[in-house]
């Protein structure tokens, strides 16, 4: 459906006209326009399964499988439309070196020049592709795999990629989700240097500080329409429709997950219910985590933040009986929480549930969702399979889900409304405690605020369950009672919420705190 043609070069390097996407009877994308401009950053907005990844896609010819399209893209002037996922590992061969996925580019565009030039102009190339993705020193990751890089450089190779095969049109999709502030102003400045060299940007993001300091137009979307539009600045001054008011509500709108502003009442309830001592985690030899003590009172929320790799989810893997490599004790009530899930009884399993950030790789692709989370409760509470399917689709319907949408298969679900399944399926488990890893990192504001709304009443109705946020998110955890501060594994500061944000004690949390600012 995409095709490059010629035009001048005040047109824009690329359109979208009255595009409608529709699938099994549900539309997708209805009526979608929309012209991308040489050096300018236009965003897409809106909440999960509102359009915008089918939008972005439809730059590329790409669509879903099997579904009914109508309208035009025109892509103009020739060269590719480069695309960095939000999750980069999935497009780089695992096999390959760094230096090797790019020479294969650069070799391509040398083959004129006379032999002997040919290596050194096609290392140029490669080195200066790594340069304006903003891998100054890129050189010294041409020998390693794509699993030995972070993931934001195997951002920023991907993003190298495209920029080595002259694209004109970058669609970055999702590209800040899960990181912390430090990486998210990294990315907001690679992002800007590629729109500097006159390449146009295409954002789609639930980030809506991401999308205000890079953006210079933006849609927002709703149920696969575009209900506003306009430079950013205005859109957020001044939102008109419903919709945008609503999506660009702050964060300290939403209802707190904490038990209690004061958490004197958390200390109250007497000792720890979860308690971690002398905890060290490796990862084949090398330590990757130490926390000499970490408590979880019942009733309490407890947000653990830090940089991407600061060993967040090893703790949280660690709880979940997910981490068996380490050494130090977890303890539940008193009693030792053997460091094997396969080793913990059913009771123990049902006691601490885990809700992932990537929910679709948690779930079997082939049963339907309210199959999945009805098994929890006959696996784990030993309950009738009738019983256990009507509580799912009452858990599955506070959550927003409808009954229609339950009984798809998981690749019918959005991300946001597939994150909200899971947490259906541990909340079937009656966990004593509840480790969220992430699981807002891929939702617009509206969803995730509902999300929380859940999590709140849920723990205003049960004064036993506890919750440990991993967030990359402040805002987020701001809203629980205690925080914990990892750096390069270590656990650097703990504390109240309240005292830790506004009077922090330790250099990277001072840091952290800036770079959100």
């Amino acid at each position: 459906m995409t095709a490059p043609v010629n035009a001048p070069t005040d047109t824009p390097v690329a359109e979208i006209e009255n595009l409608r996407v529709e699938i099994d009877g549900r539309t997708l994308v209805d009526g979608v326009s929309l012209r991308v401009l040489p050096g300018r950053v236009t965003a897409l907005v809106g909440a999960s399964g509102s359009g915008k990844t089918t939008t972005g896609l439809a730059l590329l010819g790409e669509h879903p499988l099997g579904a009914r399209v109508s309208g035009e893209v025109r892509v103009f002037g020739g060269g590719p439309i480069g695309y960095v996922p939000q999750h980069p590992a999935a497009v780089l061969n695992p096999a390959r070196r760094v230096g090797a996925l790019l020479d294969d580019i650069a070799r391509e565009q040398v083959r004129d020049l006379p032999r002997a030039v040919r290596r050194t102009e096609a290392r140029i190339r490669v080195l200066r592709a790594l340069a304006d993705a903003q891998l100054v020193k890129g050189e010294s990751l041409l020998r390693r795999y794509p699993h030995q890089l972070s993931g934001g450089q195997q951002q920023r190779v991907v993003l190298a990629q495209a920029l080595l095969l002259g694209a004109r049109v970058v669609v970055a999709d999702e590209p800040t989700t899960g990181q912390d502030a430090l990486t998210k102003s990294r990315i907001v400045d690679e992002l800007t240097a590629v729109a500097a060299q006159g390449i146009a940007v295409v954002l789609l993001s639930h980030d809506l500080d991401v999308v205000r300091a890079l953006a210079d137009e933006v849609l927002v979307m709703y149920e696969g329409r575009v209900v506003e539009s306009g430079p950013t600045e205005r859109v957020w001054r001044a939102p008109r429709h419903p919709w945008t008011r609503e999506l660009l509500a702050r964060p300290t709108q939403f209802a707190g997950i904490g038990s209690s502003s004061d958490h004197d009442a958390a200390e109250r309830t007497g000792g720890p219910a979860l308690l971690v001592e002398n905890l060290t985690a490796r990862h084949h030899r090398t330590q990757v985590l130490r926390v000499p003590e970490l408590g979880l009172h019942a009733g309490e929320c407890l947000a653990v933040v830090g940089r991407s790799g600061s060993g967040k989810t090893t703790l949280a893997r660690c709880l979940a009986g997910l981490h068996r490599d380490h050494d130090g004790r977890v303890t539940l009530d008193g009693n030792v929480l053997p460091r094997s899930l396969r080793a913990r009884d059913r009771r123990q399993l049902a006691a601490v549930q885990y809700v992932f950030q990537d929910a679709r790789a948690a779930f079997d692709e082939y049963r339907s969702v309210v199959d999945q989370v009805a098994r929890t409760a006959v696996r784990l509470r030993g309950a009738e399979a009738e019983d256990a399917g009507a509580e799912a689709l009452a858990a599955l319907a506070e959550l927003g889900l409808t009954e229609e949408q339950a009984h798809r298969l998981p690749d019918r679900l959005s991300g946001g409304e597939l994150q909200r399944a899971a947490l259906a399926r541990a909340l079937l488990a009656r966990p004593r405690v509840l480790i969220c890893d992430e699981i807002t990192s891929g939702l617009d504001t509206v969803t995730r605020r509902g999300l929380l709304d859940v999590l709140a009443g849920l723990r205003r109705g049960r004064d036993d369950l506890s919750v440990v946020l991993i967030t990359h998110d402040l805002d987020l955890a701001s809203l629980a009672d205690r925080i914990a501060v990892l750096d390069a594994g270590e656990l650097v500061e703990q504390g109240p919420v309240a005292r830790v944000l506004t009077e922090p004690s330790h250099p990277f949390t001072k840091r952290l705190l800036a770079a959100a600012e």
